[in-house]
Parts: structure tokens; C-alpha cells; sequence
């Protein structure tokens, strides 16, 4: 049902228009990754910045060296735990409740007010993934709300159109869903069996068809010519556990190294995010 009382924004792209006189050709966009393969991002994590939730966090990625591609950033608040109602029926463990949503501003297609279904997609991982980690045991009868606002993606605006394709930056969205999460977790003082990151691996292939199709952590899309598969994975280093495990491309069957290959590299990137994480905690500590 649309606001009536809202006044609602343009439904597609708000990009400002650029006068040219020379002749309208295709945008040409410098593609190449200027990482190392297994080298992230560096991310700005810190906790504590909204002071009416019982935890909070914010989360920032550095931006791409290629321009108009934004950097990631993400706000997370949890609120509780709480007593459920006493119409809700008698839970012996905590009661997981995860919200993502997009600002209508986030990405280059102009997002509604309510949740679409790759947003309800980016809960249910996001769920999954941390459902692993808190002690749900300890707050019997209690729910726990856990809200994440995406304020801008992690995307080209324009080779996305381009490609037609923005699965993609949904796995970057993921990651740093988790990360984030799990930050504002340990600042609302909810017992965890260990701190969990996010990390994404990627198949990719770069320009020229005759380029052999390569695997590195942290993708862009930006960055490379094309992306033929990614894996998220939520991982806890102490434990040395996976809670969650999202593979998206076309992957042959037959070929169980090319998995486990990206499956070790998606671990290796939540390693470096959860390097970021205790540090952002050990210094609250202090």
C-alpha cells in the first residue's frame, strides 16, 4: 500500500545529467584491481553510536579507486534482550529477530519504503549466520531485536547498469552485515561462544577472453570484467566454525577444488575483518 502522505522520490536513477559535445559513445571504465588477490579492504568499524539501543555499530569500507564507486557503509543497533510478550508462546532460548533494509538512497536503483525480497534474503542469512554464535541458552522467555541500515552499497552506479546485474554487491552487503552484527552484539553485552566475521571470495575473469579466471578475496565488481561465482561465509576463527555458507554462480559440479578453494579464501577474508572487529572491541575496553 503506497503513503499517501509521503512524498516519494523518483523511482529510478538520480543521477545528474553531464552535457558533452563530442559524440555519444559508450563509458569506458578502467577495470583492474589494484589489491592483491588475498589483500581486503581496510574497514572503519566502531561501537556505541546510538546511545538509546542497547548496542550499536557502524561499519565503513574504503572506497574503490575507481570513481563513482562507493564504499560500504552500514549502521547496526540492537535492542534487548527483552521479555517477550505474554501472548508470544514459552521459548526456552532467545528469540533472534534481524532486520536489513536499504536506504531508499543506498544504490543506484532508488529503493521503496518496504523490504523487497533480496532484503528478506539478506535477513535470513544474516539470522542464520549469528544464530551460530550467541548462547541462546542464557536469555530463556527474551527477544532480541537486530536492525541494520545499509546507507550506501557497495557498488559501481554505472557499470552496474551496464551489467545488468547487481547480485553481486550483495555479498559484500552480507559480509558486512555479520561483521557489523556482531560488533553491536558485543557492545549490548550478549553472550557469544566467540566473535564472528564475514568474508567474501570470488571466481573472477579480467578483461581479454583469453584471461584464466582467477580467485581473490574482497571483490569489486568494478574491478574485474566479469564475476563468475562468490561465496559468503560467517566464520568464528577460535571455534574454527562455518554458521552460514551462501554460493552464488555457475561453478561445474565436477570440479570439488575449485569449491573448496573459495570456501578457504572466504575464510581467509573473515579472518582480516575479524582482526578489525577484536580491535574495535579491544579498545572500547579501554
Amino acid at each position: 500500500m503506497t503513503d499517501r502522505r509521503r512524498i516519494n522520490g523518483p523511482a529510478g536513477a538520480t543521477i545528474p545529467p553531464i552535457f558533452d559535445d563530442q559524440e555519444s559513445q559508450e563509458p569506458k571504465y578502467s577495470k583492474g584491481r589494484s589489491r592483491a588477490p588475498n589483500a581486503s579492504r581496510k574497514m572503519y568499524l566502531k561501537t556505541g553510536v546510538t546511545p538509546s539501543a542497547s548496542g550499536s555499530a557502524y561499519l565503513e569500507i574504503e572506497t574503490s579507486a575507481t570513481p563513482d564507486v562507493s564504499g560500504l557503509k552500514l549502521s547496526c543497533s540492537v535492542h534487548g534482550p527483552r521479555s517477550l510478550p505474554r501472548s508470544a508462546p514459552f521459548s526456552p532460548h532467545i528469540v533472534l529477530s534481524t532486520h536489513v533494509k536499504y536506504a531508499p538512497f543506498a544504490t543506484k536503483q532508488r529503493r521503496g519504503y518496504l523490504r523487497d525480497p533480496s532484503e528478506r534474503d539478506l535477513s535470513i542469512h544474516l539470522e542464520t549466520a549469528l544464530r551460530g554464535a550467541i548462547i541462546a541458552d542464557r536469555w530463556p522467555k527474551s527477544g532480541v531485536d537486530i536492525i541494520i541500515s545499509i546507507i550506501e552499497g557497495d557498488q559501481d552506479r554505472e557499470a552496474s547498469k551496464l551489467q545488468g546485474d547487481e547480485v553481486w554487491d550483495m555479498m559484500n552487503a552480507l559480509s558486512g552485515c555479520i561483521t557489523v552484527a556482531a560488533a553491536a552484539l558485543a557492545d549490548a553485552g550478549i553472550d557469544c561462544v566467540d566473535t564472528i566475521a564475514g568474508g567474501v571470495a570470488a571466481l573472477v575473469q579480467d578483461a581479454g577472453d583469453d584471461s584464466t579466471p582467477s580467485i581473490v578475496i574482497d571483490p569489486l565488481p568494478s574491478d574485474h570484467e566479469k564475476v563468475l561465482a562468490a561465496c559468503c561465509i560467517a566464520y568464528m576463527p577460535t571455534r574454527d566454525e562455518v554458521t552460514n555458507l551462501w554460493f552464488r554462480g555457475d561453478l561445474p559440479a565436477s570440479d570439488m577444488d575449485l569449491y573448496t578453494t573459495l570456501v578457504e579464501k572466504g575464510i581467509q577474508a573473515s579472518k582480516n575483518a575479524n582482526r578489525v572487529l577484536v580491535n574495535c572491541l579491544s579498545e572500547t575496553l579501554e
